[in-house]
């Protein structure tokens, strides 16, 4: 009678032993898949998580070089100049074709002006400051093809009528021409998609208007 106890008692034992050890297996890997632990595959999804972060930002801020940022940084104040002189023609410009012009200048360059701030912006680079197209010194145009003068700002300023669209045109071509030099280095150099998109606007647009005022100024070419 004891024997029969003992054994009952024994084999009571073993069924809850097996019992334990298959709860504590179904706790360890209850939504495991046998290739790690809960907490390693937290690690891992955070770490995936991190990765997909960094990526995301690379591709906000775009793939861009030296030259996009030179390109950007260069291209605002020359357009803030010619934006200056477009409207100057507003109250001295005796031409209608000459006044149209500047309108077009105004309404193409401006948005221009404030893609590219945004660009830089993006990606942690300094903006020119307002008033750098308005710097008409030579050391405040060093390295910017086309930019005018203290002294052809000021002889424009003072110009009006027909001595003003002269003026104008002559001083807007060569204006043109250098942005079409600045343009044409950013689409062989640049990296950066929509910065090399906006130089190919520009010498299009820009060698139009060359050709337009030209014209205008009773030039061939």
């Amino acid at each position: 009678m004891n024997s029969i106890r003992t054994l009952t008692r024994r084999a009571s034992i073993t069924v809850a032993a097996v019992g334990a050890g298959f709860l504590l297996a179904a706790c360890g890997g209850g939504s495991g898949d046998g290739n790690g632990s809960g907490h390693e595959k937290h690690a891992s999804a955070s770490a995936s998580a991190g990765a997909g972060s960094e990526g995301g930002a690379e591709a906000k801020a775009g793939a861009h070089n030296a030259q996009d940022v030179s390109f950007a940084q260069g291209m605002i104040p020359h357009h803030r100049q010619a934006l200056e002189m477009a409207r100057m023609a507003d109250g001295r410009a005796s031409s209608g074709a000459v006044k149209d012009l500047a309108a077009r200048i105004e309404k193409a360059q401006d948005p221009e002006i404030r893609t590219m701030s945004g660009w830089l912006k993006i990606w942690g680079e300094d903006v020119p400051a307002a008033g750098a197209g308005m710097d008409h010194s030579a050391s405040g145009h060093a390295g910017m093809p086309g930019m005018m003068g203290e002294a052809d700002m000021a002889e424009l300023e003072k110009s009006s009528g027909k001595a003003f669209d002269t003026k104008f045109l002559a001083l807007m071509v060569e204006h043109h021409e250098g942005a079409v030099e600045m343009a044409t280095v950013e689409k062989s150099k640049g990296r950066y998609a929509p910065a090399k998109t906006m130089a190919d606007d520009i010498i299009t647009a820009q060698n139009a208007e060359i050709r337009e005022m030209n014209k205008l100024l009773g030039k061939s070419g």
